[in-house]
């Protein structure tokens, strides 16, 4: 895993496949969305490495149920005593309680899907003890204020993280940063991609000078006029 500072008190914690991100407000800390399985010990290793303890990390937030998004959740969770937070429409799914539905692929998202597969651990990954539900509108006590958008189209309950004091975004994979040319793009393998359009549409409006994708790098200065010019390229409704 390869840990790269975005901002002062922000951190980005890159896997094989996808990523995540570390806000920190003074003494404590806030993980947005845990990696792979068995990225859980990683994590701690890497907030070790940052000169803090894992028990700092109060919350650990997740965008959305996909595996690459939420396998080290547990397992981190256990390790640092943080609360595991998901929208209540993937909680479920978190939890597991019921298998998440799979995306609708168009054809020529089935080889990324199959290069990504490659990449991903095998096994099961350990569940939270609990996970608390989240909604449209909440506002998080981190970041001076992070609010909960709901963003669905990837998944049902997509959400992005919104930090209005500071300027920054955490998408989720309603947006992405293509690996090949670096340029944002709508994210893919989703459930319903015209859902996933108007979430990125709406993410676009947001006031944000940096934006961090859960695939990608993130775009740091003047990101909201970046989605913006990306959102009218890919035809999305304003």
């Amino acid at each position: 895993m390869d840990v790269i500072e975005i901002l002062p008190r922000l951190h980005l914690l890159r896997f094989p496949v996808g990523q995540a991100y570390l806000w920190r407000d003074g003494d404590e800390s806030t993980l947005i969305d845990a990696g792979t399985i068995g990225a859980g010990r990683t994590i701690a290793d890497a907030v070790t490495a940052l000169g803090r303890a894992p028990s700092d990390v109060r919350r650990i937030v997740l965008t959305h149920f996909h595996e690459d998004h939420v396998g080290g959740a547990g397992e981190f969770a256990a390790l640092s005593g943080a609360r595991v937070l998901a929208h209540r429409s993937d909680a479920p799914f978190v939890r597991g309680e019921l298998p998440g539905p799979p995306p609708v692929f168009e054809d020529w998202e089935l080889p990324i899907h199959a290069a990504a597969a490659e990449h991903l651990p095998p096994g099961d990954p350990v569940r939270p003890d609990s996970v608390g539900e989240l909604s449209d509108g909440d506002v998080l006590d981190f970041g001076g204020g992070a609010r909960v958008v709901h963003a669905p189209g990837h998944t049902d309950g997509s959400i992005a993280i919104h930090l209005p004091e500071h300027g920054v975004l955490f998408t989720g994979d309603a947006v992405a940063a293509s690996p090949v040319t670096g340029s944002v793009m709508p994210g893919v393998l989703n459930l319903d991609r015209a859902r996933t359009l108007a979430s990125f549409r709406r993410l676009a409006e947001l006031d944000t000078e940096v934006a961090c994708f859960g695939h990608g790098d993130p775009v740091v200065g003047r990101a909201s006029a970046v989605l913006r010019k990306a959102a009218d390229a890919y035809g999305v409704p304003g």
